[in-house]
């Protein structure tokens, strides 16, 4: 991911309390300073700043009983692990329902903004429609919202949520999940490169190499294209 230069990495999933985010959330830490660290190391330019994203399956919300100021003291232990690089932090919290799951995250949201923790809330679990992602957006339950480009079902759904992000304060992830097809990619590809959601899941598979090759090949293929008809049109 460093030497391939992702604008945003490595989507980790911390989805096991024992395991990947310990019972003070110290695993987590951990992890976060040696990420930070080995792309300072391996990095060569100085100007690739990635943003650290990392998906938590709603585990802080076990280790913290749900109190939100817990939660905020340690986004800002996470802030200062991952300098000199953006977090983005998503699924915090999984309250069991979408009501509920908004509530919270719209708090959490308004904490971190008033606290001035530099972290992006990252809206998943509860998030699954068009009608669940415009009810996030208009309680800016989140700074972002992951939008799961299969739960969506036509992928008109997909670019009238990208659309409807535009013009908020709450930011577009185009989405989905690694088990999906090199097409679906590719068209995922176009939409986001018409609609601009601020990132985009490389997909489909569990690896690196591959999705991350079918989606920039696919975006290259389009701005060749482009650049090609351009050309066309000027002569």
């Amino acid at each position: 991911m460093i030497i391939k230069q992702a604008d945003v990495l490595p989507h980790a999933l911390i989805n096991h309390v024992p395991t990947k985010l310990g019972y003070q959330g110290e695993l987590l830490l951990d992890y976060i300073t040696w990420l930070s660290k080995r792309i300072l190391d391996k990095r060569g330019d100085e100007s690739y700043t990635p943003t650290l994203h990392l998906d938590l399956y709603g585990t802080l919300g076990l280790i913290f009983e749900n109190d939100y100021q817990k939660i905020v003291d340690y986004l800002k232990v996470c802030v200062d692990r991952a300098q000199p690089f953006d977090l983005n932090i998503e699924g915090p919290v999984d309250m069991g329902e979408r009501e509920a799951q908004i509530e919270a995250l719209a708090t959490l949201t308004r904490m971190v903004d008033e606290q001035g923790v530099k972290v992006k809330i990252v809206a998943d679990e509860w998030c699954n429609t068009l009608e669940d992602i415009k009810l996030f957006v208009d309680h800016k339950a989140g700074h972002m919202v992951q939008i799961k480009t299969p739960d969506l079902g036509s992928i008109h759904n997909t670019i009238e949520a990208n659309l409807y992000c535009k013009g908020t304060s709450v930011l577009a992830y185009q989405g989905g999940t690694c088990n999906e097809t090199d097409r679906s990619a590719q068209v995922c590809a176009h939409v986001a490169m018409a609609t601009h959601p601020m990132q985009m899941l490389a997909k489909p598979g569990m690896g690196v190499d591959e999705g991350f090759m079918i989606v920039t090949n696919e975006m290259n293929r389009i701005r060749a294209l482009h650049h090609y008809q351009n050309k066309q049109k000027e002569r």
